[in-house]
């Protein structure tokens, strides 16, 4: 059995994605996010979370107390690392900015997991010719662990996103190779055409299912649900909703007039999501029409939490919680949970026999 600890949890997707696997299951987990932590508590609450700042000597004393009682022989979690950029080499692994990223770290020097899961941004491998990259595996290394890392796509693992992140997995024991995902692509429609029949303003945080799953992936999500929560859209603008009307179906702002196009000059955003394809990466505006390609493939209406929700693969039993910038900053800086569910099975794989 793996115990883990989460640390940078948010609402938990990284979490929630493992429990799928019997022999996963989060003893602990950390973040200074009361809004999202009660989000991850409510939806796993098993699991004891700390709300703090991982860099407070009382509270790693907490976490690492915690984790000792339960314990924990696994670590995951995705630090931040604004200082990995060319300006930062000169500094590397000490520019205060990566101090995340070494609390990560130091958690797995003082806990010896007997695995640990390290989750970021794509180009953490190759920003600076790829020199953090190689910061990171020596310090890796230096800990004892075996690692693979590189860039996985969520949409490989049957979410309906592309979503590329970069993974390390690192074990003492074995070498545990990433996942190679040959799961068959799951689009849009398969994912939110059941919830596609509010208008701008229309819904509640929780209410009845008014239609039938349409397809394999909604009767997934829909398992074991017995009302469909966070499925409210956003009330749009007199201006907004006339820009959207001028909009086709699965089309973007090619087709509103250059007076219209405003500050925002990528052809990316006033975008609308295409029925068969999948989304593109799902971020913490999805519910803003003028911040990208996240608009309803037909309706006049930003996607709402539920629908980006299912396009990040939580499923319906899974509920947020907080106003609306705290819900939108749940789901889009989570971990697919599907990512996370294939993660989990390639370990038990490479422990199964023990």
């Amino acid at each position: 059995m793996f115990r883990i600890l989460d640390l940078f949890c948010g609402a938990g997707g990284f979490s929630y994605g493992m429990h799928d696997d019997e022999h996963f299951q989060t003893a602990v987990a950390i973040d200074f996010n009361e809004k999202a932590a009660e989000t991850f508590k409510r939806n796993m609450p098993d699991t004891e979370v700390i709300i703090g700042d991982i860099t407070n000597p009382d509270t790693k004393s907490n976490i690492l107390k915690e984790s000792r009682a339960k314990d924990v022989n696994m670590i995951i979690g995705g630090p931040p690392c604004q200082g990995f950029s060319m300006k930062g080499k000169k500094l590397g692994l000490n520019d205060e900015r990566n101090y995340l990223f070494l609390e990560y770290l130091n958690i797995v020097k003082e806990l010896k997991p007997e695995v640990f899961v390290l989750e970021n941004v794509k180009s953490l491998l190759n920003t600076a010719g790829g020199w953090f990259r190689d910061e990171i595996l020596n310090y890796i290394n230096e800990l004892g662990y075996q690692v693979d890392y590189g860039i996985l796509n969520a949409k490989k693992f049957g979410v309906p996103q592309s979503r590329e992140r970069a993974i390390f997995i690192c074990s003492k024991r074995k070498f545990i190779a990433l996942p190679t995902g040959t799961h068959d692509i799951v689009c849009v429609r398969e994912a939110i055409s059941d919830l596609a029949y509010l208008n701008s303003a229309e819904g509640n945080f929780v209410q009845d299912y008014s239609t039938e799953a349409q397809s394999d992936y909604q009767k997934l999500m829909r398992a074991d649900s017995d009302k469909l929560y966070n499925h409210k859209a956003s009330n749009h603008s007199k201006v907004a909703l006339e820009k959207l009307a001028m909009i086709p179906p699965e089309k973007g702002k090619e087709f509103l007039p250059d007076e219209l196009w405003g500050k925002q000059k990528f052809n990316s955003t006033w975008g609308r999501l295409v029925w068969d394809e999948v989304s593109p990466t799902i971020d913490t505006r999805y519910d803003t029409p003028s911040n990208g390609t996240n608009s309803h493939p037909e309706l006049d209406r930003a996607i709402t939490s539920r629908e980006a929700a299912r396009i990040q693969s939580f499923d319906d039993k899974f509920i947020f919680y907080g106003s609306k910038f705290y819900i939108r900053s749940q789901i889009g800086n989570a971990v697919p949970p599907l990512l996370a569910k294939a993660i989990a099975q390639k370990i038990w794989e490479a422990y199964q026999d023990e």
